[in-house]
């Protein structure tokens, strides 16, 4: 008999209070790194209403306008509308952020300390980190979250371009799909809910948004006569944004990994740079499990990494191919060993991470973004072959 279950993966567009939060704390790691690369940055926002707060530590050499970068960010996502009550134009800030704490600054320094166990440049905390593949869709990963990003990415493109200037920035879609003997046969339902002025019906929303958004964007063969559509379900979403619910950095965890169908070791990315393990590791994870996926080596894997904080090598280094591995898993970790550094300096030269690249990866999705691998570099399956000739 064969083996049925639903998996569901929900995703925010950028318009959604905690990815705002996160839209600014990238836009200001940017803004240190376009000036200095050497930043230490940690920024923490949170929105309400119409008042942004700052918070967290930041050591840098560059010199910028923190409101002018939160106003950008706000332009950007689309809060200029009069009937917003969090508004580009109007907003309060309040700015209490910090430098980084000199006992930290030690650990991930490059540098002998007192009490420091190595000289090298150590992991910024403790944690642990997860990467994962799997061969379901062309970007390797699962399929109820891709397809839930890319009814996000569609929703606001058709609010962008002006087709629709009824839809406004804060929305949400969600995937059902059920999976029979392991692989994604079906969509059995479809959530949007995106808020809209006053000048429209629900009527009309539910028939638009059928028709131009999940329509376009999930494939006929996976949408049957028994698929359900819930589109606006409460019936009216016109208080959104900020003004609807408070907002916070980093509260979009699973949205931003993979829709809870591979593990999360529990830290937030946005608003961090590199030396934050939390982020890069977790990059590095991605982009080791999507190279043994694409090399062949196992149609699934997952990649955990370990890290004490001020110290360069991971504590642990675990793959599960989940009995999906063409070769031995020994193997496969051997090879990965090989040609794979886990020291953050080291990933972080070769994912080139220090560069003002954090706002690009802030919506839709951290990974399986694939229209930029110059800049998202853990996308990249340049280390496949070579780990294919290490498998052979």
């Amino acid at each position: 008999m064969a083996n049925s279950y639903i998996f569901s993966s929900e995703s925010v567009t950028e318009g959604h209070p905690d990815k705002v939060c996160d839209t600014i704390s990238d836009s200001i790691v940017d803004a240190c790194f376009e000036q200095d690369t050497a930043s230490r940055v940690a920024c923490e926002t949170m929105v309400k209403d119409n008042i942004v707060v700052l918070g967290g530590e930041i050591t840098t050499g560059a010199k910028f306008d923190y409101r002018e970068v939160v106003k950008a960010a706000m332009v950007e996502i689309g809060y200029t509308n009069a009937d917003c009550k969090f508004n580009a134009d109007t907003f309060f800030l309040l700015n209490a952020i910090g430098q980084q704490s000199p006992d930290i600054a030690q650990g991930v320094d490059a540098a002998a300390a007192e009490g420091k166990e190595t000289a090298e440049q150590g992991a910024g905390d403790q944690g642990i980190m997860f990467g994962y593949a799997v061969r379901e869709t062309p970007s390797l990963m699962p399929a109820p979250i891709a397809y839930s990003h890319q009814l996000g990415r569609t929703i606001t493109d058709l609010r962008k371009s002006g087709k629709h200037t009824w839809l406004r920035p804060d929305s949400k879609t969600q995937v059902s799909m059920e999976y029979v003997d392991g692989k994604p046969t079906r969509v059995t339902a479809v959530v949007v809910s995106t808020q809209h002025s006053a000048d429209i019906t629900t009527a009309e929303i539910r028939e638009i948004l059928k028709k131009e958004l999940i329509e376009a964007v999930i494939p006929g063969e996976l949408l049957t006569p028994e698929t359900e559509y819930h589109i606006n379900p409460t019936g009216l979403f016109i208080i959104g944004g900020p003004e609807g619910d408070c907002g916070l950095t980093g509260r979009k965890i699973i949205v931003d990994t993979y829709g809870g169908m591979g593990r999360h070791g529990g830290g937030a990315f946005s608003g961090k740079d590199p030396s934050k393990v939390d982020r890069s590791a977790a990059y590095m994870a991605r982009y080791v499990a999507k190279n043994v996926v694409a090399a062949g080596l196992a149609e699934r894997c997952e990649l955990q990494l370990a890290y004490a904080i001020g110290y360069p090598q991971p504590v642990s280094v675990h793959v599960d191919t989940f009995g999906t591995n063409q070769v031995d898993d020994a193997k496969i970790i051997k090879a990965i060993k090989e040609i794979f550094s886990f020291k953050p300096a080291d990933f972080i030269r070769d994912l080139n991470l220090l560069r003002p690249i954090y706002r690009k990866t802030t919506n839709y999705g951290h990974f399986g973004r694939e229209d930029d691998t110059d800049s998202l570099t853990w996308e990249k399956t340049d280390k496949a072959e070579a780990l294919k000739s290490a498998c052979a």
